[in-house]
């Protein structure tokens, strides 16, 4: 058997060093990897040099020659696979809930009580074709979204080596109809869905810092018209304001900002400039969010 793998980020890097650690590490023909601009670690040059140590063919994404392969997987791609036979997905959500991009940080956002991977067959459209298996592990909030990843790479490590190993004695796989009535899309994300937005409820506010914070490029916004990158907020108790205005700084506590939401109100207990300078302690009470 000649095994191809697209892989990228954490779970791409945790895949690899799960089947060379396997039975199906002598079938892995060939690496396809690519770099992510949207992540601080992508895992690419990990993965590329292990790639180079097992003495696996490794190609860069934006330049995938034909390949002569008889099974492929793909992990965190975020493109369209053409060409490729029996090509199986490894997908960051419980499908056929969040079907698409981005589906853990939304999840994330969302507040969902658990989450999991998915592995399917490829079809034509994305993410809707017959489920392998399933895995799933439960959420509790707040949680940063590093640490819900830290929790579901074991998970693509089991579900790669488990397939990885049926393959190679020839044991057929599951093929589980998805049920559309249950379906949901989890849409792609680009720098305008990084920005807070302050008319919401404090606590999903909290949930879309945690969410977006490493490694992604953080939870953005404004402050008195420069840019600035918030890493960690907690949502308060509400008070009563006659004259609410989102976004404005109510209170400033240790030198923390305590902001106005649409309902609620969000401490920040850590926040930079993009080029990581500290924007705290706030010193100018009279400021404002967003604007």
């Amino acid at each position: 058997m000649r095994l191809a793998l697209f892989l990228m980020t954490d779970k791409g890097l945790a895949v690899l060093r799960g089947l060379l650690s396997s039975t199906a590490a002598g079938s892995i023909s060939d690496v396809v990897s690519a770099r992510d601009s949207g992540q601080r670690a992508d895992r690419y040059d990990e993965i590329r040099q292990l790639c180079k140590d097992a003495g696996i063919a490794f190609h860069d994404g934006r330049s995938v020659p034909s390949l002569c392969v008889d099974h492929a997987l793909a992990v965190s791609w975020r493109w369209m696979i053409h060409g490729i036979p029996n090509l199986i997905t490894l997908h960051d959500s419980l499908l056929p809930k969040y079907r698409g991009f981005a589906p853990l940080p939304n999840a994330l956002i969302n507040g969902e009580p658990e989450t999991g991977v998915t592995a399917i067959f490829a079809s034509d459209d994305y993410d809707t074709g017959d489920i392998i298996c399933q895995k799933r592990v439960s959420l509790d909030y707040p949680i940063k979204v590093q640490a819900a990843i830290d929790r579901i790479v074991p998970l693509y490590a089991g579900i790669a080596v488990e397939i990885c190993s049926a393959l190679l004695t020839g044991a057929p796989l599951d093929r589980i109809r998805q049920d559309e009535s249950n379906a949901t899309y989890s849409l792609w994300r680009d720098e305008l869905d990084y920005e807070i937005d302050w008319s919401g409820d404090a606590a999903r506010i909290q949930r879309f810092v945690d969410a977006l914070g490493h490694p992604y490029q953080g939870a953005a916004t404004s402050l008195q018209s420069e840019r600035v990158i918030v890493h960690g907020a907690v949502a308060e108790a509400d008070v009563r304001i006659e004259n609410r205005t989102a976004g404005k700084v109510i209170f400033i506590r240790d030198g923390q900002p305590v902001v106005v939401c649409g309902s609620g109100l969000l401490r920040i207990t850590e926040m930079t400039t993009p080029d990581g300078m500290s924007v705290l302690p706030l010193k100018k009470f009279r400021s404002r969010f967003g604007q």
